[in-house]
């Protein structure tokens, strides 16, 4: 039983600025902008949902197979990959692009200036679901615009359930792919600002699209989730932190838990604990693949959050 999650792969280079923005940017002067900030604080993690999502899936004890294309420069990420048992047999390298990648300067403010650069993600309609064997169910997450159109109607031909994840692909699309998405995957997942963005796009309430799927999750950060199913909306709690550290790739831990419940046949209210208690893990460390548990740690800390055991499946 695998799950083929659908995705970027991207190195995230994150800088600290020991500093405000505004006291560096003038309003009046924007229009001929020319700054450089000193960033002492420099961390390179890997990234991208894809891979992030299957690095969360396994620490569960799922088998992810993520897939994705990257660059010439990915031998660094392939030894981590390796390193955590995580499968490349469906990931491509693309010679001529760099990885995807990102660059992110944050001040004191907890602003950020980011640049994105896709590089191989553009190519992601290059690899094919049918290449995967032993697939149960799909992901496809944020990735480049063909790829995502291509592996939602490949998920439908080979009749394998997928979620559709959007994230901060969301600007790819009009309401009319996104009305296409919906009426093909089986669970649809975004957060709150994405939910509003969805349904503006379509036109469509929250109990409208979770009337086309299976369930509409909703993630509300601190807050919790709510999954709409069978015509109830299900309220799942935050599970506790020690420390707010990082949120960056909370989201993605979160989709990881969802995956591990939904691929083990677990109710809707386990499993939305689950992912709430692997964003919550995750967001005590810095980047997206650096946390780690056993699964007696888990399962003690699941009980601690939400005063009852957690079932081996």
């Amino acid at each position: 039983m695998s799950a083929l999650i659908c995705g970027s792969f991207a190195y995230d280079t994150i800088m600290v600025f020991q500093d405000h923005f505004k006291n560096h940017i003038l309003p009046d002067k924007v229009h001929i902008l020319n700054v450089a900030f000193h960033v002492p604080d420099l961390r390179r993690e890997f990234g991208g949902c894809a891979a992030n999502i299957a690095y969360n899936l396994k620490l569960l004890g799922g088998r992810p197979l993520p897939m994705g294309t990257v660059g010439k420069d990915f031998a660094p990420y392939a030894e981590w990959l390796d390193r955590h048992a995580i499968p490349r047999n469906h990931i491509k390298q693309i010679e001529s692009a760099y990885t995807a990648q990102a660059f992110i300067t944050t001040d004191q403010d907890d602003n950020q200036i980011t640049a994105f650069h896709p590089g191989a993600m553009d190519f992601s309609h290059e690899v094919t679901v049918d290449e995967a064997d032993g697939v149960t169910i799909g992901m496809v997450s944020p990735d480049g615009r063909q790829g995502m159109i291509e592996h939602a109607e490949q998920f439908v031909e080979a009749g394998i359930p997928f979620i559709f994840d959007p994230g901060q692909a969301m600007p790819l699309f009009t309401g009319d792919d996104f009305r296409q998405f919906i009426e093909q995957a089986t669970w649809v997942c975004v957060n709150d600002y994405e939910s509003q963005l969805l349904q503006d796009r379509t036109g469509w309430s929250p109990h409208e699209i979770a009337g086309k799927v299976e369930a509409l999750i909703v993630t509300l950060g601190g807050k919790g989730s709510y999954i709409y199913h069978s015509e109830r909306r299900i309220d799942i709690p935050p599970a506790p932190v020690s420390a707010i550290v990082d949120p960056t790739g909370c989201g993605d831990a979160f989709r990881g838990g969802l995956l591990y419940g939904l691929m083990n046949g677990l109710d809707w209210e386990v499993t939305g604990r689950i992912a709430a208690l692997m964003g919550a893990i995750k967001i005590e460390q810095h980047g997206t693949q650096n946390h780690t548990f056993t699964a007696d740690e888990f399962r003690d800390r699941y009980q601690a959050a939400f005063g009852q055991p957690l079932e081996a499946p």
